[in-house]
């Protein structure tokens, strides 16, 4: 999951909110964008949802980093759950979205994927899953939600971690965007305090998150972040990849 492109008008009003207002016009703006009905792209399908995992989280799974059983955290469409499935791992995808986790579940039909489990949840406040998950990604969920809810989201998935777990985390960097923005990016200094609280970190690096705008109105990229258009179309946008695992 990541921030609605198209919403960004919408949720520059949320910053006078309580989490909890906050997160309930997130959640209704997300749903909204899982069912095509994007202000801005009426029909298209959400601009993040790129029918693959993220190249980053793709390129760590190639190397042999994600083990074990997977959360996937704000899993969306669930192409990373999905993709990992089909390669043998089990996967559980969580998304507040009904829409998303919806359509998740058609895809793994489709697919015959009988080990992959998908579940609408708060991120942020989730239980029954207790010592489980080797792997934990959060490909584009960090940024997504508000800022006070970071602390109970990072409660929750260490308690659904098995010991030594890995967790990895795609999120916007604070860089690509105008000082005015909603949109939760953040520095690498940020991160790292965010979640070294709670995990011991490997490495923060420099990365991209890639969105798709076919179906979206001229002018939607750039008025949303900085960005560069690829040789596949897609725009890119300047991130942070974190890697780091559970000590003790």
């Amino acid at each position: 999951m990541s921030i609605p492109l198209t919403y960004v008008r919408r949720i520059d009003t949320l910053g006078d909110m309580t989490d909890k207002t906050a997160t309930e016009e997130f959640d209704l703006a997300f749903d909204a964008a899982y069912r095509g009905e994007a202000p801005d792209g009426r029909g298209a399908r959400p601009p993040w949802s790129i029918g693959e995992p993220q190249p980053e989280i793709a390129m760590l799974i190639a190397e042999g980093k994600v083990r074990g059983e997977v959360l996937d955290a704000g899993c969306g469409e669930a192409a990373t759950s999905l993709y990992l499935a089909e390669v043998g791992h089990t996967t559980v995808g969580l998304d507040s979205a009904p829409k998303a986790i919806e359509l998740a579940k058609g895809y793994a039909a489709e697919r015959g994927l009988t080990n992959a489990s998908f579940a609408v949840a708060d991120i942020s406040s989730f239980t029954g899953y207790d010592g489980r998950f080797d792997t934990i990604i959060d490909s584009t969920l960090f940024h997504s939600m508000p800022v006070g809810l970071r602390e109970g989201y990072q409660r929750s998935i260490v308690r659904a971690a098995a010991p030594g777990a890995r967790y990895y985390v795609l999120v916007f960097d604070r860089a690509a965007f105008p000082a005015e923005s909603p949109v939760n990016a953040v520095t690498e200094n940020e991160l790292r305090d965010a979640v070294s609280k709670y995990w011991a970190i490997d490495e923060i690096r420099p990365a991209k998150i890639y969105a798709n705008f076919n179906g979206f109105e001229p002018g939607v990229a750039q008025g949303f972040a900085r960005h560069e258009i690829e040789p596949d179309g897609r725009a890119s946008v300047a991130a942070w990849l974190l890697s780091a695992h559970l000590a003790g």
